[in-house]
């Protein structure tokens, strides 16, 4: 009997009372047409990580587990945030690969077999579903949240950050290592780029209904600030090599320029007019340009160790060789249909 890969899925629960049923059925409904088509995959698990939910979410997903033996309700002590939430699911789940979703529909799950499908013929490890279009239909929230992410990709040079998002598809055992080493301040999916370069963007049509009909968000401005802060801290910063490098540079200049000064002292006198300006201009530049470089180089070394602090893997190896089971499904699939 061939293994059947197992797929779980985590949603963090916060204001999500109106939604919780509507979003079960319809992962129930794509658990029972996997099953229906014979796929090699399957549902295993549906893990709702309640986040000391204001709404009374936490008493529906009891029920709901009560009801199915496929759900799973986690209680978190305390209000911590989505992705402290989503890592608490994480570490419980079992799935080889996880699939992590808000809880208000905006991210629809028949859209996770597109994920599925996506990673295993790329061989992704992760599968971002991008929105094609403004989730929220507010100009200044959606473009607010692509001008921080452009300009976070600027200063860390990694190219994922404008693709995370928290509809995600991740190999099982790395999400787990993953969430195994973020800390209260890590941001996920910094963490994950640590594990690997195989990100895939998969545009998918979103919507948050929520704030479109009410101008509510399961985000307030603090838990956006947080993911922000959480961001920058879990990142290498490129302006630090930057000032090291324009410090570097003040310090050559001001060598170059001592040199020339000091050829016009010694053959041509009389083309400095002030004394005493020339030293005084060379000593700022290059103890300046040494400041900025020392700064510089202080300020890597300090990042480094708040970065393995964060748990940065050294290495970490990856099992795919399932993906073609799927891939080879996907295919006859489309091929049945057609």
């Amino acid at each position: 009997m061939l293994h059947s890969i197992a797929v779980s899925v985590i949603v963090p629960v916060y204001s999500g009372a109106e939604y919780l049923e509507r979003l079960l059925d319809a992962l129930s409904e794509l658990r029972l047409s996997w099953r229906r088509q014979q796929a090699p995959f399957h549902l295993a698990e549906v893990i709702f990580a309640d986040d000391a939910a204001i709404d009374g979410s936490g008493a529906i997903i009891d029920e709901m587990a009560r009801r199915h033996d496929w759900v799973i309700a986690l209680h978190l002590s305390r209000n911590f945030g989505q992705h402290p939430a989503t890592i608490a699911g994480i570490l419980h789940s079992s799935g080889d690969w996880v699939v992590t979703m808000d809880e208000d529909l905006q991210h629809r799950p028949e859209v996770i077999s597109d994920l599925l499908r996506k990673a295993t013929v790329d061989q992704s490890d992760i599968v971002y579903a991008n929105p094609k279009s403004q989730v929220h239909e507010a100009a200044l929230r959606d473009r607010g949240s692509r001008a921080f992410k452009r300009l976070m990709r600027w200063l860390t040079d990694n190219d994922h950050i404008s693709s995370f998002n928290s509809f995600r598809l991740i190999r099982g055992p790395m999400a787990r290592a993953a969430a195994s080493v973020c800390s209260h301040d890590t941001y996920l999916d910094i963490a994950l780029s640590w594990f690997t370069k195989r990100v895939g963007v998969l545009p998918v049509e979103m919507k948050d209904e929520r704030y479109i009909k009410t101008g509510k968000s399961g985000y307030s401005v603090k838990s956006l600030l947080s993911h922000a802060r959480r961001m920058v801290f879990s990142s290498q910063i490129k302006l630090l090599r930057i000032g090291a490098l324009l410090g570097l540079i003040a310090m050559a200049f001001s060598l170059l320029a001592m040199l020339y000064f000091l050829f016009l002292k010694i053959f041509f006198p009389g083309a400095i007019e002030v004394e005493g300006w020339t030293s005084l201009f060379l000593a700022i530049t290059f103890f300046g340009g040494l400041s900025a470089f020392m700064l510089g180089i202080i300020l890597q070394y300090l990042s480094s160790i708040v970065l393995r602090a964060h748990g940065k893997p050294t290495f970490f190896t990856i099992d795919r060789s399932d993906d073609q089971i799927v891939t080879d499904w996907f295919e006859r699939a489309q091929k049945a249909a057609a």
